[in-house]
């Protein structure tokens, strides 16, 4: 284990690593909810005030998730073996200077970079285990053969079946109580994998750290409060609209701007996306629109002959992303490391957007 709470900013160093593997995951939030055990749990948010154990008792955690209250015992060794399997769960660890023994590479990151994003690929020291992301059922035999201490499984699918395999495995940690599939929010999220590695206080440090860069992001663009903005993708024959629980939407919210009309009654509570035909493209006519392809060119984005059409593409006031771009990477994958990215490298852009409004 390394020391705890590795400064953010000492980690953007972004290369050009190509996503290769986000195309689906907005499929995924469809399939499968989990049922309610009837387990009492309080939630990510106050989880941390039962995390925590000791050397005397032998429990590292106790840590409240959907399925209930999961004990993590303290390593015999004393270094925790940690299966990162959720989307974004090994970023966050690694940035609570924890390093999985195994990652689920959601984004087709590869081995190169460790199965995480370039922001956090300079973090890894050793050589975990890369499971590739595949439309099956995970691969429960190589996860027991890596004999872990805890799996992280906090940004997933929520599959009760998947749960109590993993669970058989090895204390297994969930999502909130209430959450949605994929939808964990980013401080819950955060808090979860920092209560199940022992580290509560310094995911509270994290958590206020990255808030405190959104702020200050927010207190430097005033202009962008109260504007309508949307984010979204064009993928296959139609087009995904981010919702809130996604970041890709999440973060623009917190830089100050709402959603625009037409795309908030589009936008489903229990999901973190709406998908949208070609007869709805005009719900990206926002006051700000930031759009990304999904298994597209850049180029094929901007030559969509829906989406010229709209005044906020005409007026230069939307922002388009090369869908194989580092941007992207960090937008899609909504933890601490990355958010601190989209921070730096997006927040110019759609302050040159917002310029360009009448």
């Amino acid at each position: 284990m390394k020391s705890p709470l590795l400064t953010l900013t000492s980690v953007f160093a972004v290369s050009a690593l190509a996503l290769t593997a986000c195309a689906g995951t907005e499929n995924d939030d469809a399939e499968g909810g989990a049922e309610d055990t009837g387990d009492e749990t309080t939630g990510a948010e106050d989880s941390e005030a039962d995390a925590g154990g000791s050397e005397e008792d032998g429990i590292l955690a106790v840590v409240d998730h959907k399925y209930g209250p999961t004990e993590v015992p303290e390593p015999e060794d004393g270094e925790l073996s940690v299966v990162a399997l959720g989307w974004s769960d090994a970023e966050i660890a690694l940035a609570l200077g924890v390093e999985p023994i195994a990652v689920h590479d959601w984004l087709g990151f590869g081995e190169e970079s460790h199965g995480v994003g370039p922001w956090a690929a300079d973090l890894v020291s050793g050589d975990p285990e890369v499971i590739p992301r595949a439309d099956a059922e995970l691969d429960y035999e190589l996860i027991q053969s890596l004999d872990p201490d805890v799996i992280l499984n906090v940004n997933s699918g929520y599959d009760e079946e998947e749960y109590n395999r993993l669970n058989e495995i090895a204390p297994t940690i969930s999502g909130p109580e209430d959450a949605a599939n994929f939808n964990p929010g980013w401080e819950a999220q955060t808090q979860l994998v920092a209560d199940a590695l022992g580290l509560s206080e310094e995911g509270e440090d994290l958590i206020a750290q990255t808030q405190q860069s959104i702020d200050d992001a927010r207190d430097a663009h005033p202009e962008f409060e109260g504007l309508e903005a949307v984010t979204g993708s064009k993928f296959s024959e139609a087009y995904g609209l981010h919702t809130e629980g996604d970041m890709r939407w999440d973060i623009l919210q917190l830089l100050g701007f709402d959603m625009y009309g037409p795309a908030a009654d589009i936008a489903d509570p229990e999901n973190f996306y709406a998908e949208v035909s070609e007869e709805q493209v005009e719900v990206f006519d926002a006051d700000i629109a930031v759009l990304f392809p999904i298994g597209y060119s850049l180029e094929e984005l901007e030559g969509d002959p829906l989406l010229a059409s709209l005044d906020v593409v005409e007026d230069g006031r939307a922002v388009l992303l090369d869908g194989d771009g580092p941007l992207v990477q960090a937008f899609s994958a909504g933890n601490p490391l990355s958010i601190e990215v989209v921070l730096e490298e997006l927040t110019p852009q759609l302050a040159e957007a917002v310029e360009n409004l009448d």
